[in-house]
């Protein structure tokens, strides 16, 4: 038996019995936000960031501007004031200016539902897209970030050397039903047990077990 395959087994037997299994069984999008419109913005500015300073930033541009035309209608300085926190404000700022006007002029005012519309906004890439797809609108979506590209090399999942190759590795893996749900529950997980510092293999109810059988 190809030993890839073999591990790969092994990493999805453990991850449906740990992960979706047992640990964090009805996990919340960690990004506070109203609609997807402001789950965009948060998402967008999530890139390089936390989640939790992002959730610092967030109630005070919401109470400023929660729509396409509001946001629009802000000059690009005073939305980096506000976000400066997360990090790269000038250019965040100009995009979240731009996707903004960008919506009114080419959908009405709403966030597209579809990858393509939502990745010729400013600023948006195809974490954000898939981000806004899986959560916003309920499309089978499996967004990779850097805790779930860790992980998913730690546990033997995938061997891929971009975000875009372990997205590819973990949705042959599991269900598509099960991808809007699994990659929360991925995140919860690494940040919990498995994390990028001061990682230990016996504290993680994962890795503690895959390192055993090899």
């Amino acid at each position: 038996m190809d030993q890839i395959f073999y591990i790969d087994r092994q990493a999805k037997k453990i991850c449906k019995e740990q992960v979706y299994g047992k640990f964090f069984p009805d996990p919340a999008i960690p990004l506070q936000h109203r609609d997807p419109f402001t789950l965009l913005i948060a998402v967008l500015l999530s890139a390089q960031s936390t989640d939790a300073r992002v959730n610092q930033c967030t109630p005070a541009l919401f109470a400023k501007a929660s729509t396409p035309q509001a946001m629009a209608a802000l000059d690009p300085a005073e939305i980096a004031a506000i976000i400066r926190p997360v990090g790269l404000a000038p250019t965040k700022s100009r995009a979240i200016s731009g996707l903004s006007r960008d919506l009114i002029v080419k959908h009405k005012g709403k966030v597209p539902r579809s990858f393509a519309a939502l990745e010729e906004l400013p600023g948006v890439g195809h974490k954000t897209a898939s981000v806004v797809m899986a959560q916003a609108f309920g499309q089978p979506a499996f967004p990779v970030d850097t805790h779930i590209h860790r992980c998913a090399k730690r546990w033997g999942l995938s061997r891929a050397r971009t975000v875009i190759e372990t997205e590819r590795d973990l949705k042959r893996l599991f269900p598509r039903k099960k991808w809007n749900r699994l990659h929360l529950q991925m995140i919860y997980f690494a940040r919990t047990y498995c994390p990028a510092r001061a990682h230990h293999i016996e504290r993680c109810p994962i890795c503690s077990v895959i390192s055993k059988k090899e």
